[in-house]
């Protein structure tokens, strides 16, 4: 536990652990192949862990990562095809955004014109230069140009992107609220501490940066905004903040709860553990341990390459896989065994619920 201060600067003693930043963020697809192909071919990460959604075990559950699937690296995705387009509003994450090297965004602007990437003009924001785009749902994403350090806890996976180009993890999340005050104070309680601000180029608002003290994802955007949205296919579900242990996250749950919002008990997630809650604009935030972590029921080596199922569903591998679509995981074609992926081997572990 440390020290904290609150909106006004009066210091809070025995506060929480400051969270790293980022752990993963999840979102809502449409087709999986198209998914599939979208995040490992065009931007080359990893498929670190293919499962289920433990509520509805007819749509899987897809993790992207780095080589390691290290945590501030993981998106991942519930495609539901049968699913209306969402639309970015207030109460939701408006844009998620990656690290890639410096001088790396001309590579990824041909990258797109040769792959059709729908992408905008190149920006400048807080010293950094910004590649909005959107993914084949329409999920708003970004790269953005930073100095990766050679110390740097992310792995590049170079199996479709050169290492000079790879992501390296996220970079940031912008937040749209109707009223960004009490969600300012919960940031600045969760660790973070208030950066700069700038007009917001796409709702003409004040954009204000929060920081934490990790050197992945370590950035969240708030922006104030009364534009409506709705859930579906191309919107994020919920954003997942670095809490390493489970002390961590026991002192932010209890930080949380004495803010007046209602954290979830610690769910067991199989390749961490998880604390939910929603904060005050109504985005879904999410407390995640750094343990067991991917590798936990797979070889390293292999990430990815099964369909892995918690424990309580092992039984019905049969049924589950018979009701869903079939997918062919991308292999470099120049790779040793490349070829389609079939889903076979159950996990022995247990999870529960959607993570």
């Amino acid at each position: 536990m440390t020290d904290a201060s609150d909106a006004t600067g009066t210091e809070q003693h025995d506060g929480p652990t400051p969270t790293p930043g980022i752990h993963h963020v999840t979102c809502v697809a449409g087709d999986p192949q198209r998914n599939l192909d979208f995040w490992v071919e065009t931007l080359g990460l990893r498929l670190v862990k293919r499962s289920i959604n433990q509520d509805d075990p007819g749509t899987y559950h897809f993790f992207y990562g780095d080589a390691d699937g290290t945590p501030g690296t993981s998106m991942t995705f519930f495609p539901w095809t049968n699913l209306p387009d969402g639309e970015v509003g207030a109460g939701q994450v408006s844009r998620t955004a990656f690290r890639v090297p410096e001088g790396s965004l001309d590579y990824w602007v041909d990258r797109f014109d040769e792959r059709g990437v729908d992408y905008d003009a190149r920006e400048e924001r807080f010293g950094e230069t910004v590649l909005p785009f959107r993914d084949p749902d329409g999920l708003p994403l970004e790269l953005v140009e930073v100095e990766v350090p050679d110390d740097d806890p992310t792995t590049a996976w170079t199996a479709y992107v050169p290492e000079s180009a790879a992501i390296r993890g996220f970079h940031s999340v912008t937040l749209w609220l109707d009223d960004a005050e009490r969600t300012e104070r919960l940031l600045r309680t969760m660790g973070l501490t208030e950066g700069e601000s700038a007009a917001d180029a796409a709702t003409g608002n004040d954009r204000t940066r929060f920081v934490a003290d990790g050197s992945v994802g370590k950035y969240v955007d708030v922006v104030e905004t009364d534009r409506q949205g709705r859930s579906g296919r191309g919107t994020v579900h919920h954003v997942a903040f670095q809490t390493p242990t489970d002390a961590d996250q026991s002192g932010m749950r209890e930080a949380v709860a004495s803010m007046g919002l209602r954290p979830t008990q610690q769910i067991d997630r199989h390749w961490f553990r998880s604390v939910y809650f929603r904060e005050f604009a109504g985005v879904l935030f999410e407390l995640a341990t750094s343990d067991p972590g991917y590798a936990s029921d797979e070889p390293a080596d292999a990430l990815g390459e099964r369909l892995v199922l918690p424990g309580q569903f092992g039984d019905r591998r049969d049924e589950i896989e018979a009701g869903l679509p079939d997918v062919t995981v991308p292999r470099p074609e120049a790779s040793e065994g490349s070829g389609s992926s079939e889903e076979s081997g159950a996990s022995d572990a247990s999870a529960e619920g959607d993570d």
